[in-house]
């Protein structure tokens, strides 16, 4: 794989906003729902999402820069330093000596997702941002065995799921099916967005080699379009139909919710255009709230009601007031 840094475009000075908006665009420009037809697309799209892996992680991304691992977060063999076979330049370099042997360490990235993911596994990866759970250390032991267990590590898998609007307030698991004909039921991270991958550590293909470490499945969120609300960051917004006579002397309506019907009091003289606000009836927040549902009066006339029409004529004629 090609330098990440190139991958994704930026300088090895690039902070890490700069570096997950990057990742977002070059992930929004690749995405394979988005070309089909192109055969390349879904590499250019892996590939980003390798850069990120290496670079979205901060320890990661400092042992690339020493040289420690490759462009794949594999463990580089850097020779050993001054005759010293566990000199700080040798293959066991940032590993921690204890009696028997040395402990090798890796770091993962965890973000977004609770213990309650999927089945008895964590949701990790996510680009999202806040809820992140903080960096993760796994230790095998064994110098150079861990090093091989980590070269070997099976393969990712990938899939993308759609979901609907209620899906993201139900807490309800939801089901992904891949390729290999593999499913899982998964839950949701809280504030959940359209685009955001979800990594699973471990749900991937089995390791080559025994006692290596598994893939990971990966899984790209879409957002389905709905009939009647669109999204507006974790805000909703739709209109409803409000009848003249109510517009006029006030009243309620009904209003449907991703939770179920609201009433909405429309006060007397309400204008076509006018916003209510539901609070709490928007999307879920990473922060374990819930956005707003904004709700815009449209005036209905009654179809075919000729008191109405004689009314308008009436008033129509009637000299202007002074």
């Amino acid at each position: 794989m090609r330098d990440p840094y190139a991958v994704l475009g930026v300088a090895k000075s690039a902070s890490e906003k700069e570096i997950k908006s990057a990742f977002r665009k070059l992930a929004k420009k690749y995405h394979p729902d988005a070309h089909s037809n192109d055969p390349t697309a879904a590499a250019r799209f892996n590939e980003a999402n390798q850069a990120y892996e290496i670079l979205g992680d901060k320890d990661k991304r400092a042992q690339f820069d020493r040289g420690e691992i490759d462009a794949e977060g594999k463990p580089k063999f850097q020779g050993f330093a001054g005759g010293d076979p566990f000199g700080g330049a040798g293959p066991f370099a940032g590993q921690r000596a204890r009696p028997g042997g040395f402990e090798y360490r890796s770091s993962t990235r965890a973000e977004d997702f609770d213990a309650d993911s999927i089945f008895s596994s964590l949701f990790e990866g996510a680009f999202g941002g806040a809820g992140a759970a903080g960096a993760k250390r796994t230790t095998a032991s064994g110098g150079f065995s861990g090093a091989r267990r980590a070269a070997s590590k099976g393969a990712d898998i990938a899939a993308n799921l759609s979901i609907d609007l209620e899906d993201i307030v139900s807490n309800e698991k939801v089901e992904v099916a891949f390729a290999s004909g593999k499913k899982l039921a998964i839950r949701l991270p809280l504030g959940v967005e359209d685009g955001q991958t979800i990594r699973l550590r471990g749900q991937g293909q089995p390791a080559p080699a025994a006692g290596s470490e598994p893939g990971d499945a990966l899984i790209t969120i879409r957002f389905s379009p709905h009939a009647r609300f669109r999204v507006d960051g974790r805000d909703l917004r739709c209109g409803v139909d409000v009848p003249l006579r109510t517009a006029v002397l006030g009243g309620r309506v009904e209003v449907d919710t991703l939770d179920g019907r609201v009433a909405l009091n429309v006060p007397a003289w309400t204008n076509s255009g006018k916003t209510f606000r539901f609070k709490g009836k928007g999307l879920t927040t990473k922060e374990g709230g819930r956005g707003d549902l904004y709700v815009k009066a449209e005036i209905v006339l009654p179809k075919g009601d000729r008191e109405l029409e004689e009314l308008m004529r009436e008033r129509s004629n009637e000299p202007a007031a002074s």
